[in-house]
């Protein structure tokens, strides 16, 4: 396990290097200057020169990059050319809502995806199995941008039940949660879609094999033929679909966040873009990508913790 958790700490390094190159590039070389953009449009040649020579990007652009992962290096981000803010206070800010956005929605399709998923394979061809596939299917066609916006005209405007934007209450508040479930929703069904899926398919796959038919064989009953001996097994493959969603999640809350007006890293992360904010996209795409590899290395040891023959050394 511990080498498991070196070897994933250096291909975490590698991968934001990587990472961090690519988007410095891709930033340099998308149209537009961000010293026009700070200056303004009544800003002189001169007065959009010396913003330049402020910020150093009159420098060639990979001795500004050397000199940004100098930096990272020592734990700074750097400071926003809009706000002039520190990028790690910006992001750290705004983090809690995105985090506590991706869970709950997380929980919503944990707790959808896996009970259709074992539901649909034991009454697999029944009017259930049915109707979940058809919803699952469903699911994963309808973008976020259209279904937030009908939970929030139905629930929100015409029905009066949820607020229709925002996230400021704290999450384990009556109006946190009021706040949290529209967002939640919109955000967790394609996940929910996507686990029900691989819940019905893998547990239809493991139903079927010789261990459980001699279980029954035996007299055991069907709560603990499924609940014990069946879904241990077939919660494997599950949880890699749920590990990629979550982190596919935390950094996937863009749409959600600009419908819902929630002040998260993914608004965060699209306001820099559009005003060519160099530091402050670094270190959003940074964030992501690491907690992307971090909740990935949590599903493996969860892999471990449920079948101790999984072995990474």
């Amino acid at each position: 396990m511990i080498g498991l958790i070196i070897r994933r700490f250096f291909q975490l390094v590698l991968l934001l290097i990587g990472i961090s190159f690519i988007v410095f590039m891709s930033m340099y070389l998308a149209p537009g200057d961000p010293a026009s953009v700070i200056g303004g449009p009544t800003a002189s040649e001169s007065d959009i020169a010396a913003i330049r020579e402020d910020l150093g990007l009159n420098k060639p652009v990979l001795v500004q990059y050397f000199d940004y992962m100098k930096n990272v290096v020592q734990g700074d981000l750097g400071y926003s050319f809009q706000t002039n803010q520190s990028v790690s206070d910006a992001i750290f800010t705004r983090f809690p809502n995105t985090l506590n956005l991706a869970i709950a929605s997380m929980v919503v399709a944990v707790i959808l995806g896996v009970s259709a998923g074992i539901i649909s394979a034991i009454k697999q061809n029944s009017w259930f199995d049915i109707s979940s596939t058809t919803v699952a299917l469903a699911g994963i066609s309808i973008p976020n941008f259209w279904l937030g916006t009908m939970l929030i005209l139905l629930f929100s405007v015409t029905l009066g039940w949820f607020p229709v934007g925002g996230l400021n209450a704290p999450f384990y508040t009556i109006e946190g949660m009021k706040q949290l479930i529209l967002p939640a929703i919109t955000l967790g069904t394609a996940s929910a879609a996507m686990i029900a899926r691989m819940s019905r398919s893998t547990m239809l796959e493991v139903i079927r094999a010789d261990y459980i038919r001699t279980a029954k064989a035996k007299g055991v009953k069907q709560k603990t033929v499924i609940w014990v001996h069946a879904l241990r097994n077939a919660m494997i493959p599950v949880i890699t679909v749920i590990g990629m969603n979550f982190g596919a999640l935390l950094g996937g809350t863009i749409i959600t966040e600009q419908v819902f007006a929630i002040n998260g890293v993914g608004r965060l992360m699209i306001d820099a873009i559009a005003a060519r904010d160099f530091p402050m996209v670094q270190g959003t795409v940074l964030l992501v990508a690491a907690l992307f590899v971090i909740v990935n290395l949590i599903v493996d040891i969860i892999y471990s913790v449920i079948d101790p023959r999984i072995s990474y050394d």
